[in-house]
């Protein structure tokens, strides 16, 4: 099965998954309302379903366009846009004769089912297979900045120590490049000195500009060699796979980034290069430099289980009992949460042009992996479980947030917002939420078309 159709199927899996939840969360209370739900669909059915049936005075299907799904409920202003039956005097199984509180818990059932299966999938995660890291102090020498005028920006350099985000200590080096991207400033440690450095405000922009850019952080590796390139000048210079490059003409190698500044030394002239075989054989190799300042091989990097055997990094697991998942769900939860809004904040802010990183379904469909795991299933599924929620939630008519917005201001202040102001909104919402989804895919488009 192709990879292709191997993250399709999750992505369709995972969205189908949320989406009956999510509407789940409505129908129920509804239900105990004893609010009339005529409809319960899955994808929309725009002119015709792939599959309906009804049972009792609800139509259950599954419609042809997957761009969500919904529940009709009776006397409610909604996309179905059902004016003549709000022409009608109000009946008490209608959605418009409840008391606004059960009208809000109603609109809110979606959203909470949201977030409270993110929680409980990250309990499940945590407790199934717990949590295996590199921490981010567990870097015997820093990091690796593979594009050093982005590191330039925003002040780091290979060796540094990052300690912080916003006060905030880093636990898992994974998440780094996330908290730097949601931050306003970094603390690292640079050869035992203490050092505050502020994140330029456009810096999402700065790494959106060149899609090679992206990941500008690493962990420092040995310069294992990969494979020879066939064009290489050193071909036939006896160097093979896994070898360890360990002195550049008499100069000592740790690292893969140190390699590059000794190269640029020795441009079109021939040196020796010291190597490790078999972990144990010492050899000293003739190689040619190009003008390119390159030896002509691609590197490899070392397992994370020989790394640690080296003492470059640690990798920490820790594993929990029943009991001990559920408070390590719930702070995987709260923290996800929180890191998403920060998102949120800087895609609305226009100078951060975080904009640009808006994906749809594409960017989606591309969080999945190519290969079957469930355990990057259910994590990337709770993320949209957590995303879904928080859309949800935004004062936009046509989103839950803006049915609650509306419902809020009535609470308040005593008075309904007329039928006929809540259809004008409601045709206002559907648009902003079709220009919102044109714009994230035509992002998707626009990328795709860059990496041709």
């Amino acid at each position: 099965m192709s990879p292709f159709i191997i993250k399709t199927i999750q992505f369709l899996l995972s969205l189908s998954l949320l989406i009956v939840l999510h509407e789940m969360g409505h129908f129920i209370p509804a239900k105990l309302f004893k609010t009339r739900v005529e409809k319960f669909y899955l994808f929309f059915d725009v002119k015709f379903s792939l599959f309906k049936k009804k049972i009792g005075e609800t139509v259950y299907g599954i419609g042809w366009l997957p761009l969500g799904g919904y529940v009709k409920i009776s006397g409610m202003i909604d996309e179905s846009m059902d004016t003549e039956a709000m022409s009608e005097e109000p009946k008490e199984w209608e959605f418009r004769s409840k008391p606004a509180w059960q009208r809000l818990i109603i609109m809110l059932g979606g959203v909470t089912v949201n977030f409270i299966l993110a929680l409980v999938i990250y309990i499940g995660m945590a407790y199934a297979y717990g949590d295996t890291f590199i921490p981010a102090d567990g870097l015997k020498d820093g990091v690796y900045v593979t594009e050093e005028t982005i590191g330039d920006e925003i002040g780091i350099q290979t060796g540094d120590k990052i300690l912080a985000v916003d006060g905030e200590k880093i636990k898992d080096f994974n998440t780094i490049f996330m908290d730097i991207i949601n931050g306003n400033n970094i603390t690292i440690d640079r050869n035992g000195e203490t050092i505050e450095k502020e994140i330029p405000v456009d810096f999402i922009n700065t790494l959106l500009d060149d899609k090679d850019r992206i990941r500008f952080l690493s962990f420092r590796f040995p310069f294992l060699i990969g494979e020879v390139s066939p064009e290489s000048l050193n071909i036939d210079a006896g160097l093979e796979p896994k070898d360890e490059i360990v002195e550049i003409a008499g100069k000592k190698v740790t690292y893969f980034d140190e390699v590059k500044p000794i190269l640029e030394q020795y441009k079109g002239q021939k040196i020796n290069l010291t190597v490790i075989r078999d972990n144990s054989v010492r050899k000293v190799i003739p190689v040619v430099i190009n003008d390119s300042s390159q030896i002509g091989v691609r590197p490899v990097m070392p397992s994370m289980d020989e790394m640690e055997k080296r003492g470059l990094l640690s990798i920490q697991t820790e594993k929990y009992t029943f009991a001990e998942s559920i408070p390590a769900g719930i702070n995987k939860g709260v923290t996800t949460f929180t890191g998403y809004l920060k998102q949120l904040k800087k895609i609305f802010n226009p100078d951060t042009g975080a904009y640009k990183g808006v994906g749809g379904f594409a960017a989606i469909g591309g969080l999945f992996p190519e290969a079957w795991n469930w355990q990057v299933f259910w994590g990337t599924t709770a993320f949209l479980s957590i995303m879904l929620g928080v859309l949800n939630l935004l004062p936009i008519p046509a989103l839950d947030g803006g049915h609650v917005m509306f419902l809020l201001y009535e609470m308040v202040s005593g008075r309904k917002p007329s039928d006929k102001f809540l259809e004008y909104a409601q045709v206002v919402g559907f648009f902003l939420l079709l220009a919102l989804i044109l714009f994230a895919n035509g992002n998707d488009l626009y990328r795709y078309l860059m990496e041709k």
